[in-house]
């Protein structure tokens, strides 16, 4: 009998369904990911999150990297060997870091490596030093100062000379010289602020041209203006291939490469904000990863044909409030003033204020509804995994306390007047789309006069944003540089630290006390510092504790190579390690 149409169409559909259920692999040399975070800028002196990080580490390379799930050893990358105490690449006295740099290595537009390269990359980005950005680390360790400008925004009377003194060449070594001995170093060159550049090749691109005395001109590039924006050229497994912002990123492999050749082809970060897009693409096997908040964890687990990962993170997430917003066209205070129709610029230097946002948060409901207690509850900064952590006092959620505190707050007025206000989000994220929902109803079901509007924005516009100070309240993330308490406790308590200085916090015993404990060697002594610092995150109010995340990475399970590590977030993807099973 002649077959028709219709019978060959089903059978077509049969061989297709067979075909998948034999477990066909779909795209077998490309890595898909699904994510929700969007990509700001390339330039490593600039990038300070981990959706940037992320696309840096896998283009460029570091001397040195975490030695597979170890946060405090690490491997040699770009040099041939990690400097210890034993191997006498570091002095006797903690002060000198001698680096070999590796022979044989190529930048993705074909120049060779060599240890010139390496210094110049170092003081281009600490000279760069960009408003909000990582620069600040490395610069304490080999100034002593955590930035190139002073409070003014001024820059520091010989700082440049500073720079160019502390770093230099000698054959095929770079050597590194510190003003005091300072621990975090090796974690900090892990970094990816401290990845390595062509050196011709920036300064074409219009990086600082090599000479300190025009160091100046290269200093604080204004956001979206830094020279390494959308371009890079670096020596790692992968090159840029294409980016279509808020949309996808594609890397491609780099066959010049001088280590082991990966497995993949190509890899394709997709920015996919709903979950439901990004659930479908993991079950169709669309993506091979995607991100999944915990909210939806039991979803994933109830998906066959996956590896699960249950990774705890050292990074925390915090609403923090802004003292001093940006009243210019701001359309997050309303009218800019405490008559009923917005809140003033420091609306939340009153501590009143703060306190009845902190007793608005219940975190138990918020653990328990939104993560399925997969979570870790902070009550500081220095989060479990931390040295020094302390479980200290929290503000447990109370309405009766928090309307008592806003009663109270600007002299009654508050609480006659009322006020109106917007709190953000990125999009996509679930997690703190809770949080600022949560605030925002518990507030208002205090007083009819309180309006609070939730809006989820872009990430990479909400980090210009925040960092302008647009924002009443931000709500954002932390994920360690490297595992010590300074990291954390300077970035949101200290006055020029990344997140205290957009709060415009500012409280001079803080400022001494965390520059007290970097400082200081003895640990008894370093526990004192840190245990205090905890304590007076709680009595000043400064933010919200939010979640210290468990990560919960999904691949498919023909996907290998993956190895956790605390220090690495879900972002993070080392891509030249990744291996798809045909």
């Amino acid at each position: 009998m002649k077959p028709t149409l219709k019978s060959i169409i089903l059978l077509l559909i049969l061989l297709f369904s067979a075909s998948n259920a034999s477990g066909g692999i779909k795209n077998p040399d490309t890595f898909i990911l699904a994510t929700y975070g969007t990509l700001r800028t390339l330039d490593p002196a600039a990038c300070y999150d981990t959706t940037g990080s992320q696309r840096i580490l896998n283009i460029y390379e570091t001397l040195i990297f975490f030695d597979a799930s170890k946060t405090d050893a690490f491997i040699p990358v770009l040099t041939t060997r990690v400097p210890t105490l034993q191997n006498s690449g570091i002095s006797a006295d903690g002060t000198t870091y001698s680096f070999t740099i590796r022979k044989g290595v190529k930048f993705h537009n074909g120049a060779q490596l060599t240890p010139r390269d390496v210094a110049y990359s170092f003081k281009r980005n600490l000279i760069a030093d960009p408003d909000g950005g990582p620069m600040w680390m490395l610069l304490e360790a080999l100034t002593g100062k955590s930035s190139t400008r002073d409070e003014n925004g001024k820059i520091r009377p010989g700082i440049f000379q500073m720079i160019d003194r502390a770093i230099s060449v000698k054959g095929d070594n770079v050597i590194i010289r510190l003003p005091r001995p300072y621990p975090p170093l090796m974690g900090i060159l892990a970094n990816s602020s401290a990845v390595i550049l062509a050196r011709e090749w920036a300064i074409a691109n219009g990086c600082w041209d090599g000479r300190i005395e025009h160091a100046a001109k290269y200093n604080n590039p204004a956001p979206g203006h830094e020279p390494l924006l959308k371009i890079a050229n670096g020596t790692g497994a992968f090159r840029l291939k294409s980016w279509e912002p808020s949309k996808q990123f594609v890397f491609e492999r780099f066959d010049g490469y001088w280590g082991a050749k990966p497995m993949l082809k190509r890899a394709i970060i997709k920015y996919v904000k709903e979950w439901s897009t990004r659930k479908l693409m993991l079950q169709n096997g669309d993506a091979d990863r995607v991100t999944v908040d915990i909210p939806y964890v039991p979803e994933v687990k109830a998906m066959p044909e996956l590896k699960i990962f249950n990774v705890p993170q050292l990074s925390v997430s915090f609403a923090l409030f802004c003292q001093k917003i940006d009243p210019t066209g701001n359309p997050n205070i309303g009218s800019g003033r405490l008559d009923g129709n917005g809140i003033p610029p420091d609306f939340f230097s009153d501590i009143n204020v703060r306190k009845a946002f902190l007793y608005a948060m219940d975190r138990e409901t918020y653990r328990q509804d939104v993560f399925n207690d997969l979570v870790i509850m902070p009550t500081s900064p220095n989060i479990e995994g931390l040295p020094y952590h302390k479980t200290v006092p929290h503000y447990a959620f109370d309405l009766n306390k928090a309307r008592a505190h806003l009663q109270k707050a600007w002299d009654g007025r508050v609480w006659d007047k009322g006020f109106k206000m917007v709190i953000t989000y990125n999009s996509g994220n679930a997690m703190r789309e809770a949080a600022a929902m949560m605030l925002a109803e518990n507030i208002m079901s205090l007083n009819p006069k309180f309006s609070i509007e939730i809006r989820n924005v872009e990430w990479k516009d909400y980090l210009v944003q925040y960092r302008s100070y647009r924002y009443p309240i931000f709500i954002t993330g932390w994920a360690a540089d490297y595992a010590d308490p300074h990291n954390f406790l300077y970035t949101f308590m200290h006055s020029q630290g990344v997140y205290a200085r957009f709060m415009a916090y500012k409280n001079d015993t803080v400022d001494r006390l965390c520059e007290t404990g970097i400082a200081t060697v003895e640990a008894a002594k370093r526990e004192e510092i840190y245990a205090r610092l905890q304590h007076l995150w709680y009595e000043e109010a400064v933010g919200i504790p939010l979640y210290q995340q468990i990560n919960i990475r999904a691949y498919r399970n023909w996907v290998d190579g993956y190895v956790p590590n605390a220090m690495l977030t879900d972002a993070w993807e080392d891509l030249k390690q990744i291996k798809k099973n045909k």
